[in-house]
C-alpha cells in the first residue's frame, strides 16, 4: 500500500473552465506591473552581495594562518548562498530582458562563485517546476538518501533502511552534506552536457576551483584549509536546505491519474512561509513559493506584492492556499518524513519482539 501526503479537497470544476482559471490571475498580476523586470533592484542587490562576499574572502586572507579564519566561514557561506539565489533567479529569467544576460549571470553566480554546474541545476529544477511533488516526474521527490512516499521504501534494508526509519531526525544533519552533494552531482553531470556546454561550464568551474583552493592554501595551512572547506560547505548546505525544505515537503503528491490544471498543480503542492523582510532575505524570496511557482519569471522582489492578489484569486475559486510559520513548515515536512518511515519502524519492532 502506498501512502502520500493527503490530497486537498478541491471543488469539481469543468475542464474547460479550469483551463481559464490561471489566465485572469496572470492578467491581474500583469496589470499591477508585477511581471515587469526590476533590473535596477537586482543590480543593487547583486552588487552589494558581491562586495560582501569579496570582503569576506579578503578577511580570510588578511587574518592570516589562524583558527580564527574558521569564523569567517560563516559570512563566506552566507553570501555564497546569496549568490546561489541570484543564480536561481537568473535560471528563471527574472532579472534582465535577454537570455544571454541570464546565461552569463547563471555562470558567474552558479559556476564561478558557487562551484556548481548551472546546466545540471536548471535542467533538474525545471522538471521540478513542471510537475512539483509528482513521484514519477519531479526529481526532488525521487528515491535517494531520503524517500518521500511509502512506495519508495521497498527493498531499503541495512544502512539505507536505517536511514529511512530515522530520516526525520536525520534530515537537518544530512543537510550539512548538501553543499558538497550539489557540487559533486553537477560535476558528474558534465558528461551529459553538449560539447559546447561542457567546455563553457567546465572552464568556468575550473577557474572557480583553481581560485578557491589557491586562496585557501596560500592563506592557511592544509589542515585548516580542509576544515574550512567542510565548515563552509556544511553551512551552505544547511542554509540552502532550510530555504528549500519548507516549500513542498509534506504537501500533496498528485495521483498520476488526477489531472490538475496549472493553477491547482502549483498552488496545492506548494506552501508559503510567513515572515517579514528578514525572512524574505534569508530564504531568498522562496517563502513566496506559491507565487513563484505560478509565475517563475516574476522578479523575486515582486512576490510579496503579488501574494494578496494570488490568495484572493484562490479564495474566489475555492482552492486551498496554505501559508504557515517557518517552524510550522518544518514541523509539517518532518512529520511527513516520519510518517513515511513508520511502517518500516513498525516492521522492525515486530521482528524484534
Amino acid at each position: 500500500m502506498t501512502i502520500t501526503a493527503p490530497l486537498l479537497d478541491t471543488p469539481e470544476v469543468p475542464r474547460q473552465q479550469r483551463g481559464s482559471d490561471f489566465a485572469p490571475l496572470l492578467a491581474e498580476l500583469k496589470a499591477a506591473g508585477l511581471l515587469e523586470r526590476r533590473t535596477a533592484w537586482y543590480t543593487r542587490m547583486i552588487g552589494l552581495n558581491l562586495v560582501f562576499l569579496l570582503a569576506s574572502w579578503a578577511a580570510v586572507w588578511s587574518v592570516g594562518d589562524s583558527w580564527w579564519q574558521l569564523a569567517l566561514a560563516i559570512p563566506v557561506a552566507l553570501f555564497t548562498t546569496r549568490a546561489s539565489f541570484v543564480g536561481h533567479d537568473a535560471g528563471h529569467q527574472q532579472i534582465a530582458r535577454k537570455a544571454g544576460t541570464h546565461r552569463a549571470l547563471s555562470l558567474v553566480h552558479g559556476n564561478l562563485l558557487m562551484g556548481m554546474s548551472t546546466g545540471w541545476w536548471n535542467a533538474k529544477h525545471n522538471k521540478h517546476h513542471a510537475n512539483p511533488n509528482h513521484l514519477d516526474k519531479d526529481p526532488d521527490v525521487g528515491v535517494g538518501v531520503l524517500v518521500w512516499d511509502e512506495g519508495q521504501t521497498a527493498g531499503r534494508t541495512g544502512f539505507m533502511g536505517w536511514l529511512t526509519r530515522n530520516q526525520a531526525r536525520l534530515f537537518f544533519p544530512l543537510l550539512l552534506l548538501e553543499g558538497l552533494n550539489l557540487k559533486v552531482n553537477g560535476l558528474m553531470d558534465l558528461k551529459n552536457r553538449t560539447p559546447r556546454e561542457r567546455l563553457v561550464e567546465g572552464t568556468v568551474l575550473a577557474v572557480h576551483y583553481a581560485l578557491y583552493f589557491s586562496v585557501l592554501l596560500i592563506a592557511m595551512s592544509p589542515v585548516k584549509a580542509l576544515v574550512f572547506v567542510f565548515v563552509t560547505h556544511a553551512l551552505l548546505g544547511l542554509h540552502l536546505g532550510m530555504a528549500f525544505a519548507p516549500n513542498h515537503k509534506g504537501m500533496p503528491m498528485p495521483d498520476p491519474n488526477v489531472k490538475w490544471d496549472h493553477l491547482r498543480r502549483q498552488v496545492l503542492t506548494s506552501r508559503n512561509v510567513k515572515g517579514g523582510p528578514v525572512t524574505d532575505w534569508m530564504l531568498g524570496g522562496l517563502n513566496y513559493q506559491i507565487e513563484h511557482h505560478l509565475v517563475p519569471s516574476m522578479p523575486r522582489v515582486n512576490l510579496r506584492a503579488a501574494q494578496p492578489i494570488v490568495r484572493a484569486h484562490c479564495e474566489r475559486l475555492g482552492v486551498d492556499y496554505l501559508e504557515t510559520s517557518l517552524v510550522g513548515s518544518y514541523r509539517q515536512a518532518l512529520g511527513h518524513m516520519h510518517a513515511v518511515g513508520a511502517p518500516m519502524r513498525a516492521e522492525r519492532a515486530a521482528d524484534a519482539s
